[in-house]
Formats: structure tokens, sequence, C-alpha cells
């Protein structure tokens, strides 16, 4: 039997790809509820809008709906992707590539 090493290669990058994109996404939904906080909107409401709206799309909806300036809300917004990331890594550890060695 013989070793693959380029199947070993394509299975890391998937496993890699996927797990990057779920801490992407759990990070959004984070953000996003703290977001929602920190602004005075229904947590649960924002949270549904992901789906359907990009983060620029969510971003100009907050402003609409609340009496702040866009520069304002994406300050804020920004802000909570930080704070989604420091609490992910804390749970879940640093979602860096391991690295073949």
């Amino acid at each position: 039997m013989v070793w693959d090493l380029g199947l070993a290669m394509r299975k890391k990058e998937e496993f890699e790809s996927e797990r990057l994109m779920n801490f992407e996404f759990l990070q959004r939904v984070r953000a996003t509820r703290l977001f929602a906080q920190k602004v005075g909107l229904n947590e649960e409401t924002l949270v549904g809008e992901i789906a359907a709206r990009g983060s620029d799309d969510l971003l100009n909806l907050v402003a609409k709906n609340t009496a702040r300036s866009r520069d304002d809300i994406a300050a804020i917004y920004e802000q909570c992707l930080g704070e989604a990331r420091q609490q992910l890594i804390a749970e879940s550890g640093d979602p860096t590539p391991n690295r073949l060695g």
C-alpha cells in the first residue's frame, strides 16, 4: 500500500478550510449578538439578518434603524468582531492552521 501525499494534503486543506470557515461564521454570529446589545437592537432579529445580508447591508440596516452614523456603526461592529474573536480563541483555541512539520 502506498501513502498518497497529494490526497493527504487535499484532506488537510479541506479540514483546515472547514475549520476556518466555521470559526469565521461563529465569530460573525457572536459579534452580531454583541453588536445588537451595544446598539440596543434585538439580538435574534439581527442575527437572523446574517443569512439574508452581507456585512455592509447589515451595517446599513442598523444605521438606518438607529440614530447613529454609518461610520459610528462600522466602528462599533469592528470592535465587536475583535471581542468575539478573543472570546472564541479563549474558548476553543487559535484558529490559525496547523502546519505540517
